[in-house]
């Protein structure tokens, strides 16, 4: 080998260990597309719910401490903590650092009480929402009382009370957009706490949680146990107890984490194999993925029989038969009630009775609304009339064909309805 080639070697040795590193942080950027944000509830002068033996700060700490270090066991997941120790950390403080960071999920950490009894014990996850029950109110109460220990809470809440019930009517003209995506996790969590944990399940509700109200992803607040059960806070409090509670927690996080990327993935695949010639690949979202993503999406089919065309994938225009669904620039409501791969009669046994529901297609998804009107108060006493049957009923809304974000749009039509 003679004195040039070891140069021209040496050369392309040294550029290949310098592009090395460089390598390493683009695999490690484009493996880490799905960020958790775990949010351990309390801290530091803000003890939480305290037992005869511990607090609620460090029972959610030690959880999700653990959680974060089992989740680093995900390549493809990047977790961020709202706190790693014993410190008070503002309510609106925890779901900012969620925002900054455009996590996809936000997952709250607390542990429950109820002082008037010492034997009530189980695990419970909560979405955001109107509270249903006493028992609901009394925990979103509980939960934002935490703002009580901020000196600017009330300029910085807006005069938010949070031990007055009349503060939570706010919650009524709020529309959690990732609902449906919560309210999913939320499932998750509860079968893992049951089968997993072995807790009594005490199932997944919906309460005023001011921790959540800002959250720009699909979010959840945990009550793990009961502190005030002697036999529950032993369990807490415990080594093989907190570890199986983050084993839990983990469990359903990584089952939902590989469902939004099996769809994000597929909803790519579909929007390349369906692009004409020559054509732009057209925004092609799954429902798991948040709305923020929609802007500028396809118009959404309003039908009540499509065609098969239809059935595969949205049309590029709108195709809308209903006169409640207006396409003159008016923004209309309805209650969501369910959602199906195939088109249902109108006696099937899911409607459970209920009759006049209209649906929209949704790449090859029939979604099921119920109540169309331009009158939103209309539609939530619709939805407080159906909230029996339809546990899980939200309200979306539609202008010109297409499905818009609620939030807005209750917001405009506040706005248009002010005297």
């Amino acid at each position: 080998m003679n004195l040039t080639n070891v140069y021209m070697r040496g050369f392309f040795l040294l550029i290949l260990w310098s592009c090395i590193p460089l390598l390493s942080c683009i695999s490690t950027a484009q493996a880490q597309n799905f960020t958790v944000v775990i949010d351990a509830g309390h801290g530091g002068k803000d003890p939480g719910a305290v037992g005869k033996i511990a607090k609620e700060k460090d029972i959610n700490l030690k959880v999700a401490l653990k959680l974060g270090e089992l989740l680093k066991n995900q390549s493809d997941i990047k977790t961020i903590y709202t706190r790693k120790s014993d410190v008070f950390i503002a309510l609106d403080r925890r779901t900012q650092i969620a925002n900054e960071a455009a996590a996809d999920l936000f997952v709250s950490i607390h542990t429950n009480a109820l002082p008037n009894s010492r034997t009530y014990m189980g695990a419970s996850t909560y979405t955001l929402g109107l509270s249903k029950s006493d028992a609901n109110l009394a925990v979103a109460k509980r939960e934002n009382a935490v703002i009580m220990y901020e000196s600017d809470y009330q300029t910085r809440y807006a005069g938010f009370n949070p031990n007055s019930s009349e503060s939570y009517i706010i919650f009524e003209f709020m529309q959690d957009k990732y609902m449906s995506q919560s309210v999913h996790l939320a499932d998750l969590l509860q079968r893992q706490f049951k089968s997993h944990c072995k807790r009594t399940d005490r199932g997944v509700h919906q309460a005023g949680f001011l921790v959540l109200k800002t959250a720009a992803m699909p979010s959840v607040l945990i009550e793990l146990g009961f502190i005030s059960s002697p036999e529950e806070e032993k369990y807490l409090v415990s080594e093989n107890g907190t570890s199986t509670l983050a084993r839990g927690i983990y469990n359903a996080i990584v089952s939902y984490k590989d469902e939004q990327l099996s769809q994000r993935a597929e909803a790519e695949r579909l929007a390349r194999t369906a692009r004409p010639e020559g054509k732009p690949v057209p925004k092609v979202i799954p429902d798991s993925i948040p709305e923020a993503a929609l802007e500028g999406n396809i118009p959404l089919p309003i039908v009540n029989t499509p065609t098969p065309s239809a059935a595969v994938r949205p049309k590029a225009t709108p195709e809308v038969t209903k006169e409640k669904v207006s396409t003159d620039g008016k923004i209309t409501f309805a209650v969501q009630i369910l959602t199906s791969t195939e088109k249902l009669k109108p006696t099937d046994y899911r409607f459970k009775g209920l009759k006049d529901a209209e649906h929209y297609v949704e790449r090859g998804i029939y979604k099921y609304i119920y109540g169309s009107s331009d009158n939103y108060e209309q539609v939530l006493k619709t939805r407080r009339t159906i909230a029996s049957k339809f546990k899980d009923a939200w309200i979306v809304a539609f202008q010109n064909g297409k499905r818009i974000d609620t939030n807005q749009a209750v917001e405009a039509y506040k706005q248009q309805n002010k005297r």
